[in-house]
């Protein structure tokens, strides 16, 4: 069996690495917060029924996350987002576990 033979796995291990973390880097770079926005929107829009409206969400930097988008005013629903476009908490109205996120300092 030839040497370069035994290699050959960690060379496609490191190349799929290689790819994912490539890819990874890609979806970082290209995402706005406008497609942000846009997505929690359609997700209020499906949560909170045939009054709700896209033009009611707003968003603001988050403390320990990327973006919080608030839909609906004060003390509705809010999306909290990570830099990587994942949602991390969602708020619905009256939810008591909501906590108090200002602006970052």
């Amino acid at each position: 069996m030839p040497r370069w033979l035994w290699f050959a796995p960690l060379a496609v291990l490191l190349v799929a690495v290689a790819l994912f973390g490539f890819r990874q880097g890609w979806i970082v770079a290209n995402l706005t917060e406008t497609d942000v926005i846009e997505a929690m929107a359609a997700r209020y829009l499906a949560e909170a029924g045939p009054q709700a409206r896209a033009s009611d969400c707003v968003a603001r930097p988050g403390r320990e996350v990327w973006l919080v988008v608030a839909c609906g005013g004060p003390g509705m629903w809010e999306y909290r987002v990570d830099r990587l476009g994942r949602l991390k908490e969602r708020f619905g109205p009256g939810d008591p576990r909501r906590r108090l996120d200002g602006p970052r300092t």
